[in-house]
């Protein structure tokens, strides 16, 4: 997912939840729920990736 897709779908993400807390209807909560775990799984890949490409801070202790 590029950064205007993920833009997007919080965007889409914050509509529902708006929409819910207006109509309180079960479809839309999910709806938003589903859209809420694709953004967590997002968010935790790019967090993998950023981890896999920072480079090892050196140790001074173990030289």
């Amino acid at each position: 997912m590029n950064a205007r897709q993920f833009f997007d779908k919080v965007v889409e993400m914050r509509r529902l939840q708006k929409e819910y807390f207006k109509s309180r209807n079960h479809f839309i909560l999910e709806k938003s729920k589903m859209i809420e775990k694709e953004i967590d799984k997002e968010i935790k890949r790019v967090q993998d990736v950023e981890a896999a490409n920072k480079p090892s801070e050196p140790n001074l202790f173990n030289q």
